[in-house]
């Protein structure tokens, strides 16, 4: 497994969880980050896994999502098999 997957696999899945709400709501990447006050790039990144997201921002993702904070954390602590295989959803 790629070190920085390892090392930073809770972002990746809470990435993973924020990318899957967005997409179900019809979302794209442009939307949310204009209703949130944040870049594009910095959302691409929290989805990525690279950027770890603040508390703050996490709130405001959701209340644009319409979902509450849990639904973004549910196989957190992890999915192995999510995190080996990304494509798995």
């Amino acid at each position: 497994m790629n070190k920085y997957i390892e090392k930073n696999k809770y972002l990746v899945e809470l990435g993973n969880q924020i990318r899957d709400v967005r997409n179900h709501k019809g979302w794209t990447q442009d939307m949310l980050a204009d209703a949130v006050g944040i870049d594009r790039a910095y959302l691409s990144g929290i989805e990525r896994g690279v950027r770890n997201v603040t508390f703050l921002s996490l709130v405001k993702i959701a209340e644009q999502l319409e979902c509450d904070i849990a639904s973004f954390t549910i196989n957190i602590p992890i999915n192995k098999e999510r995190i080996t295989n990304p494509k798995t959803r």
